[in-house]
């Protein structure tokens, strides 16, 4: 019994020894594995894939991205630069391979060239660069099924054609658009993955715009070469309204306010009023340069085009409205030396008749008849005709404003205090009706 129990034990420690000896080495049999699938004469990258289910239909690509960040929007050149992480996965069924009972979940390939890839490119890039720091930022898996996942990082900068008619009140769609440079649709089909297609990261911040939504769809394109398949994403930004509030409207608002003090300064005041004036107006047109540098040239008039338009005009209306007042008021005093000189004259002469009145009348024995200047009671003119004449001499209704406006002697003072009251109240209705009208407008665009 003794024996047999030892007998038993020496089998189990050999038996044990045995499996440990020969325990699968995982890595080695990864190399088998490649070798096997990739080797010399197994496999040519140079022809695409099957299509669905072995048959001789297109290839299926199927594609998503990841947005990592968007850097920057520029106006000026209309374009935007993203980096991204871009995916794409398709089936292969000359890489299939055994997993050894699910121990293998994928193989992983860093060399692009050793399989098949989609000829896909970015047809509205300007400029691109992948990411090799500190190892070139590319992975290929390849999966038991023959699937192929290919990730890769980039940097993209890309057109985006820009409408700035309500321009600071304005949303733009920037496109990526993702296209087969050489592969027909009977090739090579892209398809937008199902469920989340793109993906954008946490906490998207920029400096002048708000990232409001996006859209996938598809945009296969036509040519005398055949049609290609195409995806492109919509991205819809929305420009922050604050930044301009503060460095153009308010500081537009001020100039066009402190013009109008010129108003309320003495008409005498000439070089006051004149440097006031110039200033102000030279500062509305260098903030107006400054606005037009950050954009880019076009042929049709923006939202802040008319904004800076109406303040410059309003600058320029308050130095024209002094110079009506310098020559109102240098036309007042002409018209008051002419009538000090009419009056001096007039007394002059009124002396000089009373003198020789009185001359005639100490030297003449003539007597005049004078005629009475009470009518009498028999007088031939018609009660009807008194009547009229005293219905046309009724006093006039007093009006309130002639009435304001005679506490005022000068015409020079009298413009300048309809200015005081006539450049607020028709900047205010401008205001109401620029508001109005652009902000209805971005609703509209919004809907």
């Amino acid at each position: 019994m003794r024996v047999h129990t030892l007998f038993a034990l020496f089998i189990h420690v050999t038996h044990f020894s045995f499996c440990t000896s020969v325990k699968i080495n995982f890595r080695e049999k990864e190399k088998e594995v490649l070798d096997q699938i990739l080797g010399p004469g197994r496999y040519d990258a140079r022809i695409r894939p099957s299509g669905v289910n072995g048959t001789d239909g297109p290839a299926i690509v199927v594609v998503n991205i990841f947005v990592r960040s968007i850097s920057k929007i520029d106006d000026v050149t209309t374009e935007y630069s993203v980096q991204l992480t871009f995916r794409e996965q398709w089936l292969d069924e000359r890489l299939k391979f055994n997993d050894f009972g699910g121990r293998l979940k994928y193989l992983t390939l860093t060399e692009a060239n050793r399989v098949w890839m989609p000829d896909l490119f970015f047809s509205n890039e300007k400029e691109g660069h992948f990411h090799n720091i500190i190892m070139p930022n590319v992975y290929i898996r390849i999966f038991p099924t023959g699937s192929v996942l290919y990730s890769i990082r980039i940097s993209l900068t890309l057109s985006c054609p820009m409408n700035l008619k309500l321009y600071p009140l304005d949303r733009q769609i920037c496109s990526l658009r993702m296209a087969s440079y050489g592969w027909t649709t009977d090739d090579l089909v892209f398809l937008w993955k199902q469920g989340d297609p793109v993906q954008v990261v946490k906490n998207l911040h920029l400096p002048r715009f708000t990232l409001e939504k996006f859209l996938t769809d598809y945009c296969n394109s036509k040519t005398n070469t055949g049609e290609y398949s195409c995806l492109k994403v919509d991205l819809l930004f929305k420009r922050e309204f604050s930044y301009y509030l503060i460095q153009i409207y308010i500081p537009c608002c001020m100039l066009v306010i402190v013009s109008w003090v010129s108003f309320w300064l003495d008409q005498g005041a000439v070089p006051a009023r004149v440097s006031l004036g110039v200033t102000t107006l030279l500062t509305m047109a260098t903030q107006t340069s400054g606005i037009n540098a950050s954009l880019p040239p076009v042929s049709y008039t923006k939202a802040i085009d008319v904004w800076t338009g109406v303040c410059l005009t309003f600058v320029f209306g308050a130095l024209l409205e002094f110079a009506l007042v310098n020559y109102a008021s240098r036309s007042d005093m002409h018209r008051e030396n002419m009538k000090k000189q009419r009056r001096q004259c007039e007394l002059e002469h009124a002396a000089s008749l009373d003198a020789t009145s009185d001359l005639i009348d100490t030297e003449s024995n003539a007597t005049f008849a004078m005629k009475p200047l009470v009518r009498h009671p028999g007088d031939p003119m018609s009660l009807d005709k008194v009547r009229q004449c005293e219905i046309h001499m009724q006093p006039t209704r007093p009006n309130c404003c002639k009435s304001w406006l005679s506490k005022f002697p000068t015409r020079s003072k009298r413009i300048d205090v309809i200015s005081r009251i006539t450049f607020p109240l028709v900047f205010a209705l401008f205001n109401v009706i620029y508001w109005s009208t652009y902000l209805f407008r971005e609703e509209a665009e919004e809907s």
